[in-house]
């Protein structure tokens, strides 16, 4: 599915997001505080957005993308030689329950709406706990659903009937913009997440909500005492 909607991808998420997504990613790679000489994991990268912006907010920082699909990876990639990326930023095809990178490599790690498509999230958040140095930061961008009523309502009309038909008419595909409703009403609501990315390694957690609630920016560190698979 992922593969099949690549083309369109970018052009679909700022279209949809009415160009909010670039926000979101620019809030997210903030809360990282990134060291000089960062070395940063983005796991689900998919078209490598939230990669490259971690890559150009600081001109040290280098950055490992892991997805599972292949044609997003290309569209990456082409990405990242058309802004002369390609040499700080290196795309991995990969499990995100078996990270290819060693223990304590990051100062830091980002996913971005990806969480949710990972069929056993705990086994990914123990992984990016084994990457990550002690104290180094987690940013995680994943969709919620506004707390205030009005706005609740509005965003659900527009989430469940207006975005899949739109997704459907621009990606030409009949069921990936279905897909993203029905994945997000299945995802844990932000608490009971937050306390899965505790006890998984990570201590500071939060749960910021970003316009009105439609998505949530998870924060945390790692935790500097035990081990993660423990």
């Amino acid at each position: 599915m992922f593969d099949a909607i690549a083309g369109r991808y970018d052009f679909l998420n700022h279209f949809l997001s009415v160009g909010l997504d670039r926000r979101w990613r620019t809030r997210a790679i903030a809360e990282l505080q990134l060291p000089q000489n960062a070395r940063v994991l983005d796991l689900c990268t998919g078209t490598a957005d939230l990669a490259i912006e971690a890559a150009t907010v600081r001109q040290d920082t280098n950055v490992v993308g892991v997805d599972f699909a292949g044609l997003m990876l290309r569209h990456a990639s082409q990405k990242l030689r058309a802004q002369h990326l390609d040499r700080r930023i290196a795309l991995v095809r990969g499990d995100a329950t078996r990270i290819p990178v060693r223990d304590q490599w990051a100062d830091a790690a980002t996913i971005g709406f990806g969480i949710r498509n990972v069929a056993e999230p705990e086994a990914a958040l123990r992984e990016l706990a084994r990457v990550l140095k002690p104290g180094g930061r987690l940013a995680i961008l994943e969709f919620g659903e506004p707390r205030i009523p009005g706005i609740r309502g509005m965003y659900n009309l527009y989430f469940r009937a207006v975005l899949p038909k739109l997704g459907r008419l621009v990606s030409k595909h009949k069921s990936a913009y279905s897909y993203l409703p029905a994945s997000v009403g299945t995802f844990p609501p932000p608490q009971q997440f937050a306390a899965t990315i505790s006890s998984h390694g990570f201590s500071s957690v939060r749960a910021v909500p970003l316009t009105f609630g439609i998505v949530y920016l998870y924060t945390a560190k790692r935790s500097s005492g035990g081990h993660p698979l423990l």
